[in-house]
């Protein structure tokens, strides 16, 4: 006899991973190639795995990358490491200042 098993997601301050789970297939890629094991699978056939860990996220993106479904997965990176571009107004031939 088998006796279930209860999990509770490891609640982080910030969420690394967002997984749309109206394109999500549930071919399980991304449990595979995650660096970190921040993935367990739905116990639903076909479900959108669930991000247990997401604290633990290094944003190297394999599970982005090798999703089959462009959209399903989104990494969103933490505030301090995005990068803002502002367009140069000189016609691309230098830097403008902020």
């Amino acid at each position: 006899m088998t006796k279930p098993v209860h999990a509770i997601p490891d609640p982080a301050v910030f969420t690394p991973v967002s997984i749309d789970e109206q394109l999500c297939i549930g071919c399980n890629l991304c449990l595979l190639v995650c660096q970190a094991d921040l993935f367990l699978p739905n116990p639903i056939k076909g479900g959108a795995p669930i991000v247990m860990y997401g604290g633990e996220c290094w944003y190297e993106g394999s599970c982005v990358d090798y999703c089959p479904v462009p959209g399903a997965i989104t990494l969103n990176g933490q505030l301090f490491n995005r990068v803002r571009w502002k367009e140069a107004d000189d016609g691309g031939a230098g830097r403008s200042e902020p």
